[in-house]
């Protein structure tokens, strides 16, 4: 592997996505390739980072997005150590409103563009090995709501697709890790409710926490990380009381409460 690593953040242009960028930049030793659709917040915040930073505008859902990525890493940066895939999004909506083009759009962003990059840049991880791979999912992945089923399927089908990948490419040097964000205080979702009150204050976690347990994920090692770590709770009391965990999450304020836990890209 060479002595500067690459790491490949989508979603990079705020939030989860631009601390992860800053948290690796103070780390010795790596480069970063920001991705993003918004190219002017990418060139922000490459240009303030202490590290060498690169950046690619790309709307992750168009067909060409994943060779485009590798394109730009080719030409712009040898061999990748780590791919973080952050970016994604999420739209309210029963199912009976919003029905299947809601939960369609859900998979297309959260679920098979990360599936399309993971595919495209592979190889890049495999022979830059030992490398990682770090799929920010979401405690809505283990968890679902009210009015926000679509989300939660592609986040469901995300952490079943990675706890697969790495089983498979444990062999070849590639590490598979899982982020599970819960609230975060981000730019889509500013929490100011949550926050505001002493008795839920406490379940808004900072992008700034999530970009660390990414770090512990990905060059840790760690097989998965909840952001805040009190919302493994929720993933144990779904498998041990599926019937009190069912009837508490859909009354009262657990209901109306929407989780953004990434950027869209």
């Amino acid at each position: 592997m060479p002595a500067t690593k690459t790491a490949v953040i989508t979603g990079a242009s705020s939030g989860i996505g631009a601390a992860t960028a800053r948290r690796f930049a103070v780390e010795p030793g790596w480069e970063l390739a920001l991705v993003a659709r918004r190219e002017e917040l990418l060139a922000e915040l490459a240009g303030s980072l202490p590290c060498r930073a690169t950046y690619l505008a790309a709307d992750l859902t168009d067909a060409d997005a994943p060779d485009r990525v590798r394109t730009h890493l080719a030409e712009q940066h040898d061999g990748l150590g780590l791919l973080v895939n952050n970016a994604g999004a999420a739209w309210r909506g029963s199912f009976a409103e919003s029905g299947h083009e809601n939960v369609k759009r859900h998979m297309d962003l959260n679920f098979d563009a990360v599936v399309r990059l993971t595919e495209a840049l592979l190889p890049l991880l495999r022979a830059s090995a030992p490398a990682a791979i770090v799929n920010v999912a979401s405690t809505a992945g283990r968890v679902a709501r009210a009015r926000t089923g679509s989300y939660s399927a592609s986040k469901f089908a995300l952490i079943g697709f990675s706890d697969a990948l790495y089983a498979e490419e444990k062999g070849s040097g590639v590490h598979v890790g899982l982020v599970l964000p819960g609230y975060i205080e981000t730019e889509g979702f500013p929490a100011t409710e949550l926050r505001e009150r002493a008795l839920t204050r406490w379940i808004v976690s900072k992008p700034e926490k999530v970009a660390e347990a990414i770090f512990e994920a990905g060059p840790g090692g760690r097989a998965e990380r909840y952001v805040p770590r009190a919302y493994a709770l929720a993933a144990v009391a779904r498998i041990v009381a599926p019937g009190l965990t069912r009837r508490v999450l859909s009354g009262g304020a657990a209901s109306t409460l929407t989780t953004s836990t990434a950027d869209e890209a």
